[in-house]
Order: structure tokens, then C-alpha cells, then sequence
């Protein structure tokens, strides 16, 4: 009798406590953040859009007037739409409608609990089912970071929906055959001898490459590499702390809370974790999307990087 109790006292032990762990889980393997996370951001004043895609719930933002020509503006890694949100009322005060989705992982869309279910392709593909399934045309995209490599897919992949090209500070990173492959297993080599490091390591080993005034080549790989392996590692990646330091900003304390609203825990950032580890792993794909889309492109096309900028620089000399 005090066997069967004591069985029964576990199963009950064990539904609660995976109910408070799991509480945000909506199910196996993906969570979504409450939304009282969101509440009162600072300067983030938009009213919720979403769309179900491959049973995820995708967040976006969509301002301006209906019928206007659409802006389309992805964010990069770390971040989500608040990245985007002092650029809105201008653009629209122009008279232009503003789409901001959220990546999957990010913001207020869902996210996958496991690193391993994210991959570039799926990132790619949630975002054309989006810009399809809205109908958009005649549109403008602009993208930075890993909105860049997103969203230039998006466009090549849907290059009549799109009229306009605007990147900043990004690319979309391409080669062919045999060279694709070993491109990316020495970047997931490097990464791993590299191991482990905490924010403050990679923040030592940045604060050269973010001060010299003439960096090598070599110096902007080895902090990529660094920071992929503290991405990659991280159990609570400091997103506020990334965005602060990389992007040379000085947030208020209300600002760092918003870019971290997104994540009470360790355990929503896995989309943040392996998105840099990601970059390499459609080289081969995206080489054939340059000689099939863009090196034929006719359209406006604006390139702007800033002078200051590390880590994507020589991707500049691509376009």
C-alpha cells in the first residue's frame, strides 16, 4: 500500500514540476512568452499582427496605410522588431506601410526550446510564407545582421514581389561546391576548439577589433569566431549587454529591459544561441541565388555600411 502511495505521490510531484518549468511550453518543444512581458515597453506602442506558420505563431508588426507600397524591415541577432521601432513613425509619416515581423525564436514569436530545431532554411522559408501569404508588392526591404541573410533569400526567392533593396552591415554569405562543405565544418572546427567563453572574455577580445582604426581582415574573423563560440555555448546569452556593446549604444535601463523582454529565461534564447552558428550552413544555396537573382538584379539596390563597422565589413566588397 505505501508502494502504490508513494507512486502516485511521484506522478503528482512530477506533473507539477513540469508544469512550472514548462509553464510558457504551448507545446512539446516550443515555448511563447507571456504577454505581459511586453507590456509598457518604452517607445514600443504597435499593435500585435500574427500568423500561424508551421505551427508556430508569428509576430509582426504592420503600420501605415494598407494600401501603400509595403517597407519591409527585418531585424538581426540579437534583437527582434523593437530594434525597428524609431524607424516606423518615420517611415509611415511618409506615407509608406511598415511591415516588422519577428523571427521564429525571437521577439514575440514562438520559440523553439532545443537549438537543433533552428535552421537558416526554416528562417527563410517562415518569412516567404509570411510575405506571400500577406500578399505583399512592390515592396522595399531593408535588413541588417542576420536580417540581411534572411531576408535576401526572401527576396531572391521572391524577387517579383520585391522593388527595392536595401542592406546594411550584412550579406549573404555564398560558395559553391566542395569549397561549401568544408567552408562550414572548419567554422563549426574552429568553434569548437575555440570552446566556451564568458561575455566578459568575448568583450576583452572585441574591444580591439571595436577600437583599432584600420583592423585586419583576420582580426574581424578571429572576434566572429569568438563570437559564434560564446553564442553557441551560452546557457543565458546577455542580449542587452550584445547589443549595447557591439552596437557602441548606451541604453537606458528601460531600453536593455525591452530587447530582453522576449526571454525570462536561458531557456527562450536558444534561437539567439544558434543563429550565428547557422550562417555557414546554406553556402551553396545562396551561391546559386547570386548567379541566378542578383546577378542579373535590375532594380534599386542601395549598399550602406558603416565606417565603423568590424565584423561585416568585408562582405561590402560582395555587392
Amino acid at each position: 500500500m505505501k508502494l502504490i502511495s508513494s507512486f502516485f505521490i511521484l506522478i503528482i510531484l512530477n506533473f507539477f514540476f513540469s508544469f512550472n518549468l514548462y509553464a510558457d511550453e504551448i507545446r512539446e518543444g516550443v515555448l511563447r512568452t507571456p504577454d505581459e512581458r511586453f507590456e509598457n515597453l518604452k517607445d514600443y506602442p504597435y499593435k500585435p499582427n500574427y500568423m500561424m506558420i508551421d505551427g508556430l505563431r508569428i509576430h509582426y508588426l504592420d503600420e501605415g496605410p494598407k494600401d501603400a507600397n509595403p517597407i519591409f524591415l527585418l531585424h538581426g541577432e540579437p534583437a527582434w522588431s523593437y530594434l525597428f521601432r524609431k524607424m516606423i513613425p518615420i517611415l509611415t509619416a511618409q506615407g509608406h506601410r511598415v511591415i516588422v515581423p519577428d523571427c521564429v525564436g525571437f521577439g514575440k514569436s514562438d520559440k523553439f526550446i532545443s537549438k537543433f530545431d533552428y535552421s537558416y532554411k526554416h528562417h527563410v522559408d517562415v518569412m516567404k510564407e509570411l510575405v506571400e501569404r500577406l500578399n505583399l508588392k512592390n515592396a522595399s526591404f531593408f535588413g541588417q545582421d542576420w536580417g540581411g541573410l534572411v531576408g535576401l533569400r526572401v527576396v531572391a526567392e521572391l524577387p517579383d514581389r520585391f522593388s527595392h533593396v536595401i542592406v546594411s552591415n550584412t550579406g549573404m554569405p555564398a560558395r559553391s561546391g566542395l569549397s561549401a562543405w568544408v567552408f562550414e565544418k572548419l567554422v563549426q572546427l574552429r568553434v569548437w576548439w575555440i570552446g566556451p567563453i564568458t561575455f566578459e572574455e568575448l568583450m576583452t577580445k572585441a574591444e580591439g577589433a571595436l577600437t583599432t582604426e584600420n583592423p585586419s581582415p583576420s582580426l574581424g574573423v578571429s572576434l566572429f569566431s569568438n563570437w559564434i563560440a560564446y553564442s553557441y555555448y551560452a546557457n543565458d546569452m546577455n542580449i542587452a549587454g550584445i547589443i549595447e556593446n557591439f552596437g557602441r549604444l548606451d541604453l537606458s535601463e528601460a531600453e536593455a529591459y525591452a530587447y530582453e523582454a522576449p526571454y525570462p529565461s536561458g531557456k527562450y534564447k536558444a534561437g539567439a544561441h544558434v543563429w550565428p552558428y547557422l550562417i555557414p550552413t546554406q553556402l551553396a544555396e545562396n551561391e546559386k541565388l547570386w548567379q541566378d537573382v542578383f546577378e542579373k538584379w535590375d532594380k534599386p539596390f542601395l549598399v550602406a555600411f558603416g565606417e565603423n563597422e568590424r565584423i561585416t565589413l568585408a562582405m561590402k566588397d560582395v555587392f
